[in-house]
């Protein structure tokens, strides 16, 4: 297992996050702990959780795993995140100060720890100012009930305004975006921002839900609300345009081509690429067994060589418009001395 320092810290976590989403609903508590096991025996050192998941089962899950395994909490950076509904009343979701306080200790108390290495703003709230929330995060970082402050699911402007109005009281020092070779958007904004300001990125979703994984095919497409699942009453455009759909099975053919040369699971060569993109500190891995994480951790010490690297992002390339973000845009914002 390879190691990275979190954003501009100076705390090193696992190239690979264990991502426990899954803990309490699709993995009961022994294949939970089991996971937990399997992860930190293979190197790994970054759990990350939610007070959501599950409605908060995934962290008292991991807080009875770390009761079990004496030693163990200081050898782990541990992340969860605050922001969603805990309750019916009006105050029980959002980034105000009301909310997160008592979602900061609920989630300590269900983890039985004292101390969070990274928390995070789990989305943006357009009903709290940003610096009411970046007021709080300072002053958990000063009580000690945080280590380090992050954010999740920003947009461009959202992250910058955030990481200029932190300044250096409580850093926002990681960015949690959905990020894989099938949806690459935070590419046009978000990654210049995070390497500017010195915020790691998280990447969730790596293998795009499954997708990349191999485990459909253009002539065993799946059925429902999927990403190209049909519609019976509109089809697959209901799913996107039909050059999206295209550029998807593109992809996919691309993995399963690299991954066929080098003799290893189609997962593996999509996460190794996420891995190795720009800003990326550590990926989140999600798995429901034992099985499916083992594979994952497979990619922890795998580097595509520059070649597979470019065929693989030359062929995933997001679709765009020529303004902003396409070729015309972006020649408008360039320049060259000579």
């Amino acid at each position: 297992m390879e190691y990275r320092t979190l954003g501009s810290t100076g705390t090193a976590v696992s190239v690979q996050c264990l991502g426990t989403m899954t803990f309490g609903h699709e993995s009961d508590e022994e294949t939970s702990h089991a996971q937990l096991d399997r992860f930190i025996e293979r190197g790994g050192n970054f759990v990350d959780t939610a007070d959501v998941y599950t409605a908060g089962r995934s962290e008292e899950i991991i807080g009875r795993w770390l009761a079990r395994r004496g030693g163990v909490r200081d050898r782990l950076v541990i992340a969860t995140k605050g922001r969603f509904p805990m309750g019916d009343g009006p105050n029980d979701a959002g980034l105000s100060r009301s909310h997160l306080s008592r979602a900061l200790d609920a989630s300590l108390n269900r983890l039985g720890i004292d101390t969070v290495d990274l928390y995070q703003a789990h989305a943006w709230d357009p009903l709290t100012p940003i610096e009411e929330t970046l007021a709080f995060l300072d002053d958990a970082a000063r009580a000690g009930k945080i280590r380090y402050a992050g954010v999740s699911n920003f947009v461009g402007w959202q992250l910058q305004k955030a990481a200029l109005l932190a300044g250096d009281s409580a850093p926002i020092v990681s960015l949690q975006p959905q990020y894989n070779l099938l949806v690459r958007d935070i590419e046009l904004e978000l990654v210049d921002v995070c390497v500017n300001e010195g915020i790691g990125i998280l990447p969730w979703s790596p293998l795009a839900g499954g997708w990349l994984t191999g485990k459909y095919s253009r002539d065993t497409r799946p059925a429902g609300a999927t990403r190209l699942g049909e519609d019976p009453e509109r089809g697959m455009e209901a799913y996107g345009p039909r050059s999206e759909q295209e550029r998807t099975w593109r992809v996919i053919d691309a993995v399963r081509e690299v991954a066929q040369a080098r003799g290893v699971p189609m997962s593996r060569v999509a996460l190794a690429w996420v891995a190795d993109r720009p800003g990326v500190t550590s990926v989140i891995l999600g798995a429901r067994t034992l099985s499916q994480l083992d594979d994952n951790l497979g990619a922890a010490d795998l580097h595509l060589t520059e070649k597979e690297t470019d065929l693989l992002t030359e062929v995933s390339r997001p679709l765009v418009a020529d303004y902003p973000y396409g070729a015309p845009g972006v020649d408008q914002r360039s320049r060259q001395l000579g």
